[in-house]
């Protein structure tokens, strides 16, 4: 059979890591600075030139290189970040708002249209910064506003000009009101959609945090139960123990036959709470197994068709060498709900791949059985999500997801192009293999 894509060394893992939102904001803001730096510099120079305004050009173009000093060193530190703190975008805001404010009063004060320009900054605030911070650009920008309105440099009218400045101002403050009006559509939504990607990943984590508080409660009950029935099953074993040396059993096949099932029988419950304890780490040896994929992958579906008789279960290990790997008791139970999984979802035979990458550990447990509908793909990994239509299940999948998530690693499902379905596990290489070969 051929392998499995997956497998091939080349995949990667789908993972999608959400960049902190103050850092996309901060972007949009030094794209919003260099339009309003190009935005500044074509104004002045038309204004003075074309329309005979008279302008400090010189003091006002040293502001625009300024805030593009300013952009520069940003961009250059944005590379390197990967969170911008609110403090940060405060402080930005407050610069642009300085630097307006510098603007303003060399071409008109608060007689220029464009001192309309500080509501751009307060919406911006009222969407990036947090309730006092907002506040803040709120009140700086009505502070420099009232002292525009008293400090400012006049504009220098020519005599064609003196008696149109109404006209003039007219016509700048529509075209200040629609610039507003633009750059609050371009750059307000995509902040809009940077807080609710931030939103979004929080929740996520809120329900990562719900789910491993579910695991704990369960592995407590799980740890207490296998605690409470050791001591019932040991007397049991002595029982049946004695039972077999009786004159009246090992003088009779039949009996004799049946107390050796039954020793058979609790022995492979003893054995199921001794990996229950392990898992939850209460009884785990000083040294560790120690073994090779192979061999571990082998031994799981050894025990899994000792235990499930009359199913195929076919393993395929590729073309890969494998490092050796500590047997964990926790992922040896996880394949083992994997294959338990398939077996409940009505399939006839069970495929158990093992492959590898650079990075991960890669088992794969493909099936031809009923797969999965588009609901359980779509809430894979959660509890009491499943098909089966009984109490209970959807807890299998529901603890492989997490062991495997606490060794770093990830599980994804699909459905296959001929039914069926998958299940891949990706463990990391450096959790599970020896270190020396690991750092190999």
């Amino acid at each position: 059979m051929k392998l499995h894509p997956l497998f091939s060394g080349r995949w990667l893992p789908s993972q999608w890591p959400a960049d902190a939102a103050g850092r996309k904001n901060m972007a949009l803001l030094v794209q919003l600075r260099w339009i309003a730096i190009a935005g500044q510099v074509a104004t002045i120079l038309f204004v003075h030139r074309a329309m005979g305004i008279s302008l400090p050009v010189t003091s006002m173009l040293l502001i625009a290189a300024i805030a593009a000093a300013v952009n520069i060193v940003t961009f250059a530190t944005l590379r390197r970040r990967t969170d911008v703190a609110h403090a940060e975008l405060f402080f930005a805001l407050l610069f642009d708002v300085l630097m307006l404010t510098a603007q303003l009063y060399l071409s008109g004060g608060a007689t220029n249209p464009f001192i309309s320009l500080y509501l751009l900054q307060v919406a911006l605030g009222a969407v990036l910064l947090d309730r006092w911070s907002i506040w803040g650009i709120v009140l700086m920008s009505a502070v420099c506003a009232a002292m525009l309105s008293i400090m400012y440099r006049p504009l220098g009218l020519s005599d064609a000009m003196e008696g149109r400045l109404f006209d003039l101002h007219i016509v700048g403050t529509w075209i200040c009101l629609t610039m507003i009006a633009v750059l609050l559509v371009l750059f307000v939504m995509p902040v809009a959609r940077n807080l609710q990607a931030r939103e979004t990943y929080l929740a996520r984590l809120r329900q990562q945090a719900v789910e491993e508080e579910h695991i704990v409660r369960m592995g407590l009950l799980a740890s207490g139960a296998a605690h409470e029935l050791g001591t019932p099953l040991s007397q049991l074993a002595v029982v049946l123990g004695d039972w077999q040396h009786m004159p009246e059993i090992s003088d009779h096949p039949a009996l004799k036959e049946e107390v050796e099932e039954m020793q058979t029988a609790v022995q492979r419950c003893k054995t199921i709470l001794t990996g229950i304890l392990l898992s939850a780490g209460e009884a785990r040896g000083e040294a560790p197994e120690v073994t090779n994929v192979r061999d571990f992958i082998e031994g799981i579906a050894e025990d899994w068709r000792s235990a499930n008789p009359g199913m195929p279960l076919r393993c395929d290990y590729g073309p890969h060498d494998y490092p050796r790997i500590i047997a964990d008791p926790v992922i040896r139970q996880a394949i083992g709900n994997l294959l338990d999984n398939a077996r409940e979802a009505g399939a006839s035979h069970i495929d158990l791949f093992a492959g590898r990458d650079n990075l991960s550990l890669n088992i794969a447990v493909r099936d031809n059985g009923t797969g999965f509908t588009e609901a359980m793909l779509a809430d894979f990994g959660k509890p009491y999500r499943s098909s089966k239509g009984k109490q209970g299940s959807g807890l299998g999948l529901f603890l492989v997801v997490n062991v495997v998530r606490k060794l770093g690693g990830s599980v994804s499902a699909s459905n296959g192009a001929d039914g069926g379905a998958l299940v891949l596990m990706r463990v990391p290489l450096g959790t599970v293999a020896l270190e020396e070969q690991a750092d190999g």
